[in-house]
């Protein structure tokens, strides 16, 4: 999938949004999946997303995804990100990440995927293998709800709370409420705790392994609540807990729960420091305790990441 990146679609900085870029990497996601699948298909989990380079006006931002991986009703996906510079020919790698799909029926039930994968070579028997344990793990690890981020921001700490309605627009197919909209909507949510930190402007880093426990649909209330759980030299991890709620009767539900690191920068757009802040202290809840640790993590992903360096596509 092939994007312009539109004045819409960046910040006042001139670089996008990271919200924007999540939302392309679940629709092409979702493209491939539904292809596949041959219908219906929403997203159970994304893991983690680390953007390499900032993407500029003007340039152009390709997404690249194919199922690796098929089990009885969900599919893995591998992602890609490239952006290219129209003027020079020199293409990076942006970002990459892997997408976990359910083929749904037309009551919105899992059904089998109705396809299969038979690798052909080395390399896609490789992809295949390591799909098929990242599969296995993320059963492992989503069993184990997060409930580290509290339902609302504590007193004394940078925190926001945003609740909307689930609209029409927002379901792709059906009544689903499309993750492309929710991941857009937490990128938002977690600029906002960030920027009203800081009170300087931030940029979208990272975003760790997000899963999907509980479909939002139309007419229902997304809850956001959002809490800073780490502070860096110039990044802030920003934890957030949405639930959803049926307003005609009150029921509410563990939706998702992402940790994204938002960065300050300055007015050369560079990383700045963050002064002003202190870190969650060593008695605040768990997620701010971890967080120095899911920070170690992240810069090993990305240490990786760099590794495949860039290339002219001239």
């Amino acid at each position: 999938m092939v994007q312009l990146v539109f004045p819409e679609d960046v910040n006042s900085r001139g670089t996008l949004y990271g919200g924007r870029m999540m939302y392309w990497i679940v629709t092409a996601g979702t493209l491939t999946a539904s292809r596949c699948a041959r219908g219906l298909v929403a997203l159970g989990a994304m893991d983690d997303l680390d953007f390499l380079h900032p993407v500029v006006l003007g340039e152009i931002v390709t997404v690249s995804a194919q199922v690796e991986f098929i089990g009885r009703a969900s599919l893995e996906l591998g992602v890609d990100v490239h952006a290219e510079n129209p003027r020079t020919g020199l293409c990076r790698r942006t970002t990459s990440s892997h997408l976990a799909f359910v083929a749904l029926d037309e009551h919105e039930r899992p059904r089998p995927a109705g396809a299969a994968i038979i690798p052909t070579g080395a390399v896609e028997a490789a992809a295949h293998a390591a799909a098929a344990d990242r599969k296995a793990a993320r059963a492992a690890a989503r069993s184990a709800v997060d409930e580290g981020v509290p339902d609302e921001p504590a007193a004394g700490t940078h925190g926001v709370s945003i609740s909307r309605l689930v609209r029409p627009e927002d379901a792709l197919s059906g009544t689903l409420m499309f993750a492309g909209k929710l991941v857009a909507a937490l990128d938002e949510v977690a600029a906002i705790a960030a920027i009203r930190s800081c009170r300087q402007p931030t940029v979208t880093a990272s975003v760790d392994t997000v899963y999907f426990h509980h479909p939002l649909r139309v007419g229902q209330i997304a809850d956001f609540r959002a809490v800073l759980t780490h502070v860096g030299r110039s990044s802030m991890e920003v934890g957030i807990r949405v639930d959803g709620e049926e307003p005609q009767t009150g029921g509410r539900w563990h939706v998702t729960t992402a940790y994204l690191t938002m960065v300050q920068v300055g007015a050369d757009g560079k990383p700045a420091a963050v002064s002003g802040l202190a870190p969650p202290a060593a008695g605040e809840p768990r997620p701010g305790r971890e967080g120095e640790s899911r920070r170690a993590q992240r810069r090993a992903r990305i240490a990786a990441l760099r590794q495949r360096g860039s290339y002219d596509v001239g």
